[in-house]
């Protein structure tokens, strides 16, 4: 078998950085994606240390930017023989000043740019690499905080508040799951989200003013076991609280409610 070839975004800190090191002690190649370079090469460096006989590469880019999303892909597409693994696990959370509404270089609000639209765009710009590797799996890391999302006002313009985005946010990348999970049966390129651990002990939670109940270590385990069991080949378009399979919030199983995130999320990446 080829070893195995993982994209982890998000990795420079948290719960990313910690799968980056349970990855890497078990060989192969990873892939570590960062928007900050300072912090990128240091955690590059200390998985490297940790495990010597990995290969680690980085990649670069805002996810904030769609146009960097797409550039990155591109990149990873020329460069990398195989892809057997992408976890999308980078995060904007619910924000240091939670009333002030922020927004993505393509003037989209900020959290469902970062944790949704990025995500699904960068899944599906790396398709081509994963259906060529596969059997392959996509992880996306979600939360058990989840809100429906409002159509007429998707980007959130009235009572903004940066904990309702984020709940919004992970319900349209949960519905985005089910969605590439159904278009990709057949291919070997599995789709599932979870809910890795709860108010783990990140910048993310600290930054909104919670206070975290568990470490890291928590949420790495069950993410990396949707990645690598064996068991769950060929599970695909589930929803994950840590190791149970659990029921997402109603409108992700609304198959109109899906249809028109969709079609929404399809125009606005194509638009960037």
């Amino acid at each position: 078998m080829n070893p195995r070839t993982t994209l982890i975004t998000g990795a420079t800190q948290g719960l990313g950085r910690g799968l980056a090191l349970d990855l890497a002690a078990r060989g192969g190649t990873v892939l570590l994606h960062g928007r900050d370079r300072t912090r990128l090469d240091r955690v590059a460096s200390e998985v490297r240390a940790a495990a010597p006989g990995t290969t680690v590469r980085t990649y670069l880019a805002d996810l904030a930017d769609l146009d960097q999303v797409h550039a990155m892909a591109a990149r990873i597409r020329a460069a990398e023989p195989r892809l057997d693994g992408l976890i999308n696990n980078a995060v904007a959370g619910g924000g240091a000043e939670p009333h002030t509404r922020e927004l993505s270089h393509q003037g989209y609000e900020l959290r469902f740019a970062v944790n949704h639209l990025a995500p699904y765009a960068l899944t599906r710009d790396l398709l081509p690499l994963l259906t060529a590797s596969a059997p392959a799996r996509v992880i996306n890391v979600a939360s058990m905080g989840q809100e429906a999302l409002d159509f007429d006002d998707i980007m959130l313009e009235r009572d903004y508040e940066g904990l309702r985005a984020y709940c919004r946010s992970k319900l349209a990348l949960i519905t985005a799951t089910f969605h590439l999970a159904a278009e990709l049966a057949g291919t070997g390129v599995t789709v599932n989200t979870l809910h890795p651990a709860h108010l783990m002990d990140t910048s993310g939670v600290r930054e909104y003013g919670l206070t975290p109940v568990t470490d890291v270590d928590e949420g790495v385990r069950p993410t990396v076991r949707l990645l690598l069991d064996p068991d769950l080949a060929d599970t695909t378009g589930r929803y994950f609280d840590q190791f149970t399979e659990a029921r997402a919030h109603p409108q992700a199983y609304d198959t109109e409610a899906r249809e028109r995130l969709m079609t929404l999320t399809d125009a606005l990446i194509d638009r960037a």
